[in-house]
């Protein structure tokens, strides 16, 4: 499976944010999307997510490149600030997102089960999620689009609020996600992509610029978010 960006713009009035990009995101790799700040990263994600009006085209390729359509229950989105029902507690959440979603649910599982899988502590689970620390909300909202097993998972800074433990074992889901899913990380930490990511691509001037595997290392990238190199 792929993701396909065909000649896909974005304006916000005279402001041409997304520049008729041409690119293809494959299954099996996590993406790390890199870009300065204001480059365009979220705008990108609410693009893909269908949240944003834009030109051009979006759409999936199945294994034979036949084109599909790319529908909201294909694409799973964890935002940088986590949105929670914060009036439900852990178990009442998911068991009423289980509820409502069982249909499309693979491998169906408990509220327990689930807590486990993200290492949540289950003495927890009868707490208001308003009284959820910042990391604990961040892994409730992965946990729900690893539920749903969405095919494309856009992931807006999803490690920035987790502590070593935690992350790491973010790291590891998504280690174990990508094979049979399309996986797009954004973030600000080099290193984290570097490390993560098979593949590194930059959001520049409403570019993507995938980095050249013989130069995906941080003094190329730098480089290239300050100019100095010139790709066109």
């Amino acid at each position: 499976m792929k993701l396909e960006l065909k000649n896909l713009s974005k304006n916000f009035s005279k402001n041409e944010v997304l520049k008729n990009i041409d690119f293809t995101f494959e299954e099996g790799k996590i993406y790390g999307l890199l870009g300065r700040n204001g480059s365009g990263k979220t705008t990108l994600f609410n693009c893909i997510n269908d949240d944003l009006s834009y030109n051009g085209d979006i759409y999936l390729l199945d294994d034979k490149d036949k084109k599909k359509e790319l529908k909201s229950d294909n694409i799973g989105y964890t935002v940088s600030n986590p949105i929670v029902p914060e009036f439900l507690t852990g178990k009442e959440f998911l068991t009423y997102f289980i509820d409502i979603n069982k249909d499309r649910i693979p491998d169906l599982k408990t509220p327990e089960e689930y807590f486990d899988m993200m290492n949540l502590d289950k003495k927890d689970m009868n707490k208001l999620l308003k009284d959820y620390s910042f990391g604990m909300k961040t892994k409730i909202q992965m946990l729900v689009n690893i539920i749903l097993n969405t095919k494309v998972l856009l992931l807006d800074e999803p490690l920035t609020s987790l502590d070593v433990v935690a992350s790491e074992e973010m790291k590891e889901h998504l280690l174990k996600l990508k094979k049979n899913h399309i996986l797009i990380f954004s973030t600000h930490i080099m290193e984290l992509a570097l490390e993560l990511c098979d593949e590194i691509v930059i959001l520049n001037e409403g570019k993507l610029h995938l980095v050249p595997k013989k130069k995906k290392n941080k003094e190329y990238i730098i480089d290239y978010l300050k100019g100095d190199i010139d790709d066109k």
